[in-house]
């Protein structure tokens, strides 16, 4: 995806060109992890520099703050929800991109280490042509490529992610360092 501001946002918002899209959120089901707060650092995909604040903007919701070397400023809001062993983000794409939802999921290693997750879009494709989840392919907008947009019922969707069997659909996209105190 050619779309910078929203590798700045969130890297977990890059998908190599396509994007993988859900008509529903994950629902909200607990407070993110604690260690999940706080200052992040780490470099986006040009070798520059990238900070990314993630603070609680009310109730169960989150924002992450992301300023690159040119100091622009991307606001994210996203939630968060973990089923079995695994921390799920959830978060709109901007109307630009399609609409819809993102699905993520994310780790917070020792306090110290953040690393982001997304889905693996042909893995989600092969799903959606094996009729294990219900969706069909669209052109993301900005040319950015070609999406699957999921509309299976958010229960089976969290199923099919949670099922051991398919913990290969998450690929690691970015990973962040616990900023300085």
């Amino acid at each position: 995806m050619k779309a910078r501001s929203l590798l700045l946002a969130l890297s977990f918002l890059l998908l190599g060109g396509c994007l993988v899209t859900f008509n529903e959120p994950i629902p909200v089901n607990e407070a993110a992890p604690k260690a999940l707060l706080g200052k992040w650092s780490s470099k986006d995909a040009w070798g520059e520099p990238l900070s990314l604040t993630i603070s609680r903007s009310g109730g169960n919701a989150y924002k992450a703050v992301a300023v690159g070397k040119d100091k622009k400023r991307d606001e994210y809001a996203f939630t968060v929800s973990k089923h079995g062993n695994r921390w799920y983000l959830s978060a709109g794409v901007p109307k630009r991109l399609g609409g819809n939802f993102l699905i993520g999921g994310f780790d917070v290693i020792d306090g110290k280490e953040l690393v982001i997750y997304n889905l693996d879009v042909e893995q989600i494709n092969q799903a959606v042509e094996k009729k294990e989840l219900s969706g069909r392919t669209y052109e993301v907008p900005e040319d950015n490529g070609e999406g699957v947009l999921i509309d299976s019922p958010a229960e089976r969707v969290l199923a099919y992610l949670d099922d051991p069997a398919n913990s290969d659909l998450f690929i690691e996209v970015a990973c962040f360092q616990r900023a300085g105190k």
